[in-house]
């Protein structure tokens, strides 16, 4: 599987790649906001899945959901979204905007197995 993982910070980029590698995931791309994550979803329209911050300069997590939701090609991408904003009304515009699941930072790697093994079943 190939994995798109976008957020601006670096750390969390790291630990979120750590933890798929753990999980048997190796093939893992970056993107440091959402602009740059659109641009390598673009480029390579092969990536099996999304993991994306919400808040992020020059475009948000959340527009990216709602560009990516709006391109036929990626209609059935699944896609996470692990962000700090953990409150019911932010996860139900990121649910509605179609994200498939929702992990509130800070995160154990045992919750994104979790969130992973919800969305490829």
């Amino acid at each position: 599987m190939k994995f798109l993982v976008v957020d601006d910070s670096s750390t969390m980029r790291r630990i979120i790649k750590n933890t798929l590698s753990r999980l048997g995931h190796e093939n893992v791309l970056e993107g440091e906001n959402g602009v740059e994550g659109w641009s390598v979803l673009n480029a390579d329209p092969k990536i099996d899945m999304l993991i994306t911050d919400w808040n992020m300069p020059e475009m948000n997590g959340l527009e990216l959901v709602k560009k990516v939701r709006s391109d036929a090609r990626f209609a059935s991408l699944p896609i996470i979204m692990v962000t700090t904003e953990g409150g019911k009304t932010e996860v139900i515009t990121a649910l509605k905007a179609g994200v498939n699941n929702y992990i509130v930072k800070p995160f154990t790697p045992q919750v994104l197995k979790e969130k992973l093994s919800a969305v490829l079943g």
